[in-house]
């Protein structure tokens, strides 16, 4: 029998993988990271390099959906009163980012004879940084929580609402515009407005209870298809507005950034975002055009000089004027010098409503590719330099690799016992990050004022995401033993850093979890029997000293018992308990034998 043909596709998928495997691992280990290494596999796949694959503007038809996901996955961290402490450097220092990088570029190529229509919808376009680069770049390095990191944050997302007013200017700087074109615009206004509005209502107010609903079902792939189907279903609203898909799945992210399951569906998403962002890269890297780029080398070289320096010297003045230090904005200014994504689309439409000659278009997006190929490489220069010159003592700040983070302890399991350990630690300022699996729990808690998220304790990503990584002790609180006892060793593979304080549900849990060598553990009705035990004594006429003087005992007592039971079984140790007299040692004939409740007692 003949063998079939392979499914279409798969061949692409398969060499798309292999050079992935080989590049970018290539790429992290010189030091310039994943990005260089996504591009370098593209421009070896693509028609320029070895044209193995053709059809870059395919492959970005579905490796865009990447830069979908990744604001959606940042939105998810930026609760909306956060995002209100950022209008300044959003629409203050992005605004003027934008207006400023977009008059400078128009006005070189106005000096070098191209017309004013061209001159703006380039410089315009060119000012647009990548968010898909500069974030990827942030998070690799541990930076986008920091200071500059948020500054660059908020330029980006600037950025990405500015393409629709700029794409609202070609009809009216298309040759073939009329009267029309302002009432066009006004009639853009006012979609964007509404689709804006509906994305926030609907986030707001049925995000929520819609995960809420499904997360009763307690079958993970279904909460996974609700998260992509509402990253995709708000960018595609927006998209069909003539909007970013990318400000729409941020917005839905956003709104759910105070919900209870944040944690859950960012760790969901997170494989996808990683793959799609990887093919979008080399999707990049395919639709450089070498043979352009070489043929002209000299205007892309200018253009590729003009553009980066421009802008990476009008970011660094901005920067400073809006308030961050030196070291901060020399680290804004060459993680955001390059050409982005939106720039694609903007002269794509600029050249289809003839502003762009076809030879002027290819020439933009060469120059907007090589910038993005340049900008990693920039970022490891500017490592390079100022790590030498803090070591010489020139520089105090120049390096600051990762956010100042303020240390937190972790309860997993809300129910009573862990709302109780919340209660003191938050009495004393301690920050806690709260997750339990039973959504009824968690809005129960949140009733009561508590920061609860629905998280799975056997889950290392949601762990991660929820910030398990800042965690100085991890408190596990819940009831299932068997679970416990996984979590345990996934903490202590995942972050040996903590310190694993365990809820014992009886005495032979406790033995179970002294052996797994965890950092503390009491047994769940321990403390409350001693306390049951000092009342009654206090009730029968006994003194304060002799209730002390027997409680010491007790504890004593119980613990050369479990130390016995951890060495010989949990048998052991029948001797170390107080039985006053043989008629209460024959009370309770179960204990011979270990199975009553001095072995699972409390």
């Amino acid at each position: 029998m003949a063998s079939e043909a392979a499914p279409p596709f798969f061949v692409e998928s398969m060499l798309f993988l292999t050079a992935t495997v080989v590049a970018v691992p290539l790429a992290k280990r010189i030091g310039l990271g994943s990005v260089v290494g996504f591009l370098a596999a593209g421009i070896a796949l693509g028609p320029y390099g070895l044209d193995l694959i053709t059809g870059a503007g395919d492959v970005r038809g579905v490796a865009e959906l990447g830069v979908v996901l990744l604001l959606f996955v940042i939105g998810l961290e930026l609760e909306p009163a956060r995002l209100w402490q950022m209008k300044g450097d959003i629409f203050g220092l992005g605004t003027s980012q934008v207006l400023a990088c977009g008059a400078a570029l128009a006005g070189l190529l106005l000096l070098v004879g191209t017309s004013p229509e061209v001159a703006v919808i380039a410089g315009m376009g060119l000012a647009l940084s990548s968010t898909a680069f500069a974030l990827q770049i942030l998070q690799e390095r541990g930076q986008l929580t920091t200071a500059y990191g948020q500054r660059a944050f908020g330029i980006l997302l600037l950025q990405d609402m500015a393409i629709v007013p700029l794409l609202a200017l070609i009809p009216i700087l298309a040759p073939q515009s009329d009267a029309d074109a302002g009432r066009g615009v006004l009639v853009e206004l006012g979609i964007t407005i509404t689709a804006v509005g509906g994305v926030i209502a609907a986030g707001r107010y049925l995000l929520s209870p819609l995960f809420t609903l499904l997360s009763a079902v307690r079958a993970r792939e279904v909460m996974l298809a609700a998260a992509l189907l509402v990253a995709l279903g708000s960018g595609g609203i927006m998209h069909a507005a003539g909007l970013s898909m990318a400000l729409g799945a941020f917005l839905a992210g956003v709104m759910l950034a105070e919900s209870s399951f944040r944690h859950t569906l960012e760790a969901d998403i997170e494989p996808f975002r990683a793959l799609l962002m990887g093919l979008f890269f080399i999707s990049v890297g395919m639709s450089l055009d070498l043979g352009l780029v070489l043929s002209s080398w000299h205007r892309v070289a200018i253009g590729v000089a003009a553009v980066m320096g421009v802008k990476g010297a009008l970011i660094w003045g901005l920067a400073r004027l809006f308030g961050s230090s030196n070291s901060d904005a020399l680290k804004i200014a060459v993680t955001l010098p390059q050409g982005g994504e939106f720039a694609f689309v903007l002269f794509t439409a600029a050249s289809a409503a003839q502003i762009l000659a076809p030879g002027q278009m290819t020439l933009l997006l060469a120059i907007v590719v090589v910038t993005m190929l340049l900008t990693p490489v920039g970022c490891a220069i500017h490592d390079i330099i100022a790590r030498r010159l803090q070591k010489r003592g020139y520089v105090s700040d120049a390096i600051e690799v990762f956010a100042e983070t303020r240390p937190a302890v972790m309860v997993i399991g809300f129910g009573r016992f862990g709302m109780m350990v919340s209660e003191m630690l938050t009495a004393e300022g301690v920050r806690i990050i709260a997750l339990d699996n039973r959504p009824d729990r968690v809005t129960y808690a949140r009733k009561l004022g508590y920061k609860v998220y629905v998280g799975d304790a056997t889950r290392a990503d949601v762990l991660k995401a929820a910030g398990g990584d800042d965690a100085v002790l991890i408190a596990l609180c819940i009831e299932n033993d068997k679970v416990m006892g996984q979590a345990v060793d996934l903490i202590r593979e995942e972050f040996p850093h903590a310190k694993i304080y365990c809820r014992a549900t009886d005495r032979l849990h406790a033995l179970e979890l002294a052996r797994r060598g965890v950092d503390y553990h009491i047994r769940e009705t321990f403390e409350s029997s001693l306390s049951f035990g000092r009342a009654a004594l206090e009730a029968l006429g006994i003194t304060g000293d002799r209730i002390e003087e027997i409680e010491e005992d007790v504890r004593r007592r119980d613990l050369e018992r479990l130390e016995l039971q951890l060495r010989d079984g949990p048998s052991a140790g029948a001797d170390r308990i107080n039985r006053m007299t043989p008629r209460r040692a024959s009370a309770t004939p179960k204990d011979a034998d270990g199975t009553g409740d001095d072995a699972t007692g409390p």
